[in-house]
């Protein structure tokens, strides 16, 4: 039970809930809350499924959590954000050289017609 509630802290941080806010919205004091999150009182299931409705994500999501998944997507990302402006940076290129080969066409067209 012990890495559950360390989960629902986990996912908390993630998504920037302070424990007012969650304990609030699960209609408790704020002590009663920081005692359920340090595990001192025992964590009821209808409490668990209210928790990952607030947080938006799954039971299964709570029990089974990984952070380090958290940093991996975060990591492929930002690799397939990398990859994506390399990209664009080429269209862009690629989209220069094919303006300046029209222009240049359309000069030559121009020269021709005199």
């Amino acid at each position: 039970m012990k890495e559950v509630i360390e989960n629902i802290k986990k996912f908390r941080e993630l998504k920037n809930i302070t424990r007012e806010e969650l304990a609030d919205r699960l209609e408790m004091s704020l002590s009663g809350y920081s005692k359920l999150e340090r595990g001192e009182v025992e964590l009821s299931v209808s409490k668990l499924y209210r928790i990952s409705e607030i947080l938006e994500v799954s039971v299964s999501q709570i029990l089974d959590f990984d952070a380090s998944q958290i940093f991996t997507m975060t990591n492929n990302q930002n690799a397939f954000g990398y990859i994506r402006e390399q990209h664009n940076a080429y269209n862009d290129l690629y989209k220069d050289k094919y303006i300046k080969m029209l222009e240049a066409e359309v000069e030559r067209l121009r020269n021709e017609q005199k």
